[in-house]
C-alpha cells in the first residue's frame, strides 16, 4: 500500500507539471490572460501548421507529454476498465482545452485533444506491457522510472528559476 500513495504522489507532480506546462506554458508567471482566444475544430489544421506544414514536433510533444498520464492511469486503477482509465485523460485535456479558452491563454484546439489522449492511450498499452514483463513488480518499476523523471523535471525547474533570478 505504501508503494500505492507514493503512485499518487508522483501522479499529483506530474498533473501538477502538466498544468504549468500547458496552462502557463511553462513560465513562472501568468501569461497575458484574455489576449489569445482562438478555437479550431478541424482535426491538424490551425495550430499544427507551421510555414504551410503540419508541425509534427507540436503534435508528438502533445503525445508525449501525457503518455505518462495513461501509465499512471493504469497503475493507479489496474482493476478498472480500459474505457475508465482513458475517460479521465480525456476529460483532463477537454478541461485544459476549455480552461485556455476561457482565461484567452491559448488556442482551444481538437488536433490538442486528439493527441493528448492518444498519448495516454500509448501509456495505458505500455502500463499493459510493463505488467506482462514485471508482473507484480511493475508498480515498484514504475515509482522508480517516474522518480527518476520527477527529479529530473524538479532539476531542471530549479535551474530555469535560478537563471531568472
Amino acid at each position: 500500500m505504501k508503494t500505492k500513495k507514493f503512485t499518487y504522489i508522483l501522479f499529483s507532480i506530474y498533473f501538477v507539471a502538466l498544468a504549468w506546462i500547458i496552462l502557463l506554458k511553462g513560465q513562472f508567471a501568468l501569461p497575458n490572460l484574455g489576449f489569445y482566444r482562438n478555437i479550431n475544430l478541424i482535426p491538424f489544421q490551425g495550430s499544427s501548421i507551421v510555414n504551410g506544414k503540419i508541425d509534427l514536433d507540436e503534435i508528438i510533444g502533445n503525445v508525449f507529454i501525457f503518455f505518462p498520464y495513461g501509465i499512471f492511469m493504469g497503475a493507479l486503477y489496474p482493476e478498472t476498465s480500459f474505457p475508465k482509465k482513458l475517460l479521465p485523460i480525456f476529460v483532463t485535456t477537454l478541461a485544459f482545452e476549455i480552461l485556455q479558452y476561457i482565461l484567452g491563454i491559448g488556442a482551444t484546439d481538437i488536433t490538442d485533444l486528439i493527441t493528448n489522449t492518444t498519448g495516454g492511450l500509448i501509456g495505458l498499452f505500455l502500463y499493459l506491457l510493463l505488467e506482462k514483463m514485471f508482473k507484480e513488480r511493475t508498480l515498484a518499476i514504475i515509482n522508480i522510472i517516474t522518480l527518476v523523471c520527477t527529479l529530473a523535471l524538479l532539476s531542471l525547474f530549479t535551474v530555469i528559476i535560478i537563471y531568472n533570478l
